[in-house]
């Protein structure tokens, strides 16, 4: 179909605008109100699903005479609801091992909760409370994630109720190791201010959708804040209901998501322009004793395109444990397959 846009003079084009109104810029009051109307909609939305947890935990150990020592320790958290029938989501740390866990809504509200799954290799858990009209908060894609985008962290730090901290998000594919001693891959990087008692609590867009889960901060620096993706709890989260743990496939790297040049792609016949660089090695894992160093980049999982640590994750399934597998790596610019078995994660124990 063609279109004759024709040429219009400039008369023309004044008199058949004239009077139309003009497209005047922002002014700095309207940017900055508009702003502070994004904050306010997300948290009016979202602070009805968010929870302060209490916990109390028993320490036990030997005195310095040798005698059996027990200890009683409090702590609180953050979590969000995530359905109407009282499943909560937090931090591990925040619930592992707990004698006694309660749970307090947005309006006051308290309740006892029950222990439903615990993930101490993503640090992640699920717990329940059982009450009426309850709302849950609407779960996001954290695939989606833009450096630079608004992030909003909503939680009760120091027990104090709905603490709303604003900032953006600052890095995206960091890796960063869990209580649990394991790696936890594709950490959110924000640098919304977060305190202890935002554990657990949400990290929100600017759509009002939970993308992160608040998990720790690096206390020797200002404005360097973790998440766990919630793209990684939607894989953890229904196992945990079911079985109330996760077993899976571990090859011990610490990896980070890195983009592939075109030029690599074409001459290795690449189907991915992203792959998995590695860190480092674990001393006698899996990826160990099959050779891979600092450096390789992971392309590929029996013959499947990886293009993430996600996709790994994935692969990485109970079925994998102690199977002999393949990995597709690209080592100095040359392509590679190295046999590699999974065992299963030291942290995977009977619930």
């Amino acid at each position: 179909m063609k279109i004759n846009l024709g040429w219009v003079s400039n008369d023309n084009f004044a008199s058949k605008n004239a009077g139309m109104p003009k497209n005047n810029p922002k002014t700095d009051e309207q940017l900055l109100d508009a702003y502070s109307q994004a904050v306010i909609n997300v948290v009016e939305k979202v602070s009805p699903t968010v929870v302060n947890i209490d916990v109390q935990k028993f320490l036990t150990g030997r005195s310095r005479n040798y005698l059996p020592l027990a200890q009683e320790v409090r702590g609180n958290g953050s979590g969000f609801i995530f359905t109407q029938d009282g499943y909560i989501l937090t931090n591990s740390h925040v619930v592992h091992d707990a004698s006694k866990i309660q749970v307090t809504l947005s309006d006051g509200r308290s309740y006892d909760a029950e222990m439903i799954g615990d993930d101490p290799d993503t640090d992640l858990a699920v717990i329940r409370i059982h009450a009426p009209n309850l709302i849950a908060a609407r779960l996001g894609d954290s695939q989606s994630l833009r450096v630079g985008q608004l992030a909003i962290a909503i939680g009760h730090p120091y027990g104090f109720q709905t603490t709303v901290t604003t900032g953006v998000i600052s890095a995206l594919g960091r890796s960063f190791q869990s209580r649990s001693g394991k790696v936890i891959e594709n950490i959110i990087q924000t640098d919304a201010a977060l305190n202890p008692g935002n554990s657990g609590g949400p990290l929100v867009t600017s759509h009002a959708e939970v993308i992160g889960i608040n998990t720790a901060i690096v206390m020797a620096a200002q404005g360097i804040c973790f998440a766990v993706p919630i793209n990684t709890a939607k894989m953890v989260i229904p196992a945990l209901m079911r079985y109330g743990q996760i077993r899976r496939g571990y090859i011990g790297i610490g990896g980070q998501n890195v983009r592939i040049s075109r030029r690599l792609m074409l001459s290795h016949e690449l189907a991915v322009d992203t792959g998995i660089f590695v860190m480092y090695v674990e001393a006698n894992s899996p990826a160990a004793k099959a050779g891979l160093q600092e450096g390789d980049v992971i392309v590929g999982f029996n013959n499947r395109p990886l293009r993430s640590i996600e996709d790994l994750q994935k692969l990485l399934t109970p079925e994998s444990i102690g199977v002999r597998s393949q990995l597709t790596i690209l080592r100095k610019n040359r392509k590679l397959v190295v046999g590699i078995v999974p065992e299963e994660s030291s942290s995977s124990v009977s619930g």
